[in-house]
């Protein structure tokens, strides 16, 4: 007669090194997740040029179509009489077929921020191959920086 309960059955224990491997793969784990945790507080600010590039660049290509299809062969800036800045954009189309793009310019004081003077978007139509010139001229005497910004037609 069997003296367990009928909800205990008796099994083989594991060979001793599965014992260990197991109990080795646990502390492990358990060690690895430890080092997930971070401590609050503040954190620096994480950047890339990804998104700074508006910030560092004359030129910028804001979508992945004109980063195809479009090339910048030369930027001319001159200040005016009045002391205005002027901006001549020299725009290519890489493809062998007409495109339409939207361009504009920001205008930046010194120290690289917004003057509040942006030129509204102008569709610009390239054909084929071909380069042109985009002239930009600041409202005020502010300006002494620029980003050219190129987007897809909408």
């Amino acid at each position: 007669m069997n003296t367990q309960p009928a909800s205990i059955t008796s099994r083989p224990l594991a060979p001793r090194g599965l014992r260990v491997l197991c109990l080795l793969g646990s502390l492990a784990a358990f060690a690895l997740s430890a080092g997930c945790v971070s401590p609050p507080g503040p954190f620096a600010a994480l950047d890339t040029t990804k998104f700074t590039l508006e910030n560092t660049e004359r030129f910028v290509l804001l979508d992945k179509p004109t980063q195809n299809s479009v090339t910048c062969t030369g930027l001319q800036e001159r200040p005016l009489a009045d002391g205005r800045l002027e901006v001549v954009a020299n725009v290519k189309n890489r493809e062998s077929r007409r495109i339409q793009v939207q361009i504009n310019c920001v205008f930046k004081d010194e120290q690289g921020f917004s003057t509040g003077d942006e030129t509204p978007w102008q569709t610009l139509i390239l054909s084929e191959n071909s380069t042109e010139a985009v002239r930009f001229t600041a409202m005020n005497t502010l300006a002494r920086n620029y980003t050219v910004r190129v987007r897809q037609a909408r």
